[in-house]
């Protein structure tokens, strides 16, 4: 029984389940087989390495089917793309530290979950509770 665990594992490459169910023993005693024999370190690293080959490759296929995909519903509808195309290249500049910094109201707009409506001092005010570093704006007068 042991030799033929072991002939499925490392010459059939087959898996430990498939292995179990095959031979209709548990998991727990083909593993016991297969973990005493010295070549079992060495198999599981190769099949690691084969597994994260595959996994990078599938997901490469994965990204150029999605990236086929959206290319393909911008072409069916160019006036979304580029108001989607001009409303990000704003935001990028408003996020950007190019023309100084980042003004409050954007920095609101960009983490409005991070504040609340004050409607007495007409402002927006951070959420009690939130930690945040000191170049963080605590109150923001909203301005229409």
């Amino acid at each position: 029984m042991e030799d033929k665990i072991k002939n499925m594992y490392f010459l059939e490459k087959k898996k430990q389940k498939d292995i179990a169910k095959e031979l209709n023993i548990s998991k727990y005693k083909v593993s016991r087989v297969l973990t005493k024999d010295p070549r079992y370190k060495d198999e599981k690293e190769y099949r690691k390495i084969i597994n994260e080959k595959k996994h990078i490759e599938k997901t490469k296929k994965y990204i150029a089917k999605t990236r086929k995909i959206k290319k393909q519903k911008n072409k069916d509808n160019p006036r979304d793309y580029e108001i989607l195309k001009m409303i990000h290249n704003q935001d990028a500049i408003e996020l950007s530290g190019a023309r100084n910094s980042i003004n409050d109201i954007n920095y609101k707009k960009w983490n409005s979950s991070a504040y609340e409506y004050n409607a007495k001092n007409k402002s927006y005010v951070l959420k009690k509770g939130m930690i945040v570093g000191a170049d963080v704006p605590k109150k923001i007068k909203w301005i229409n």
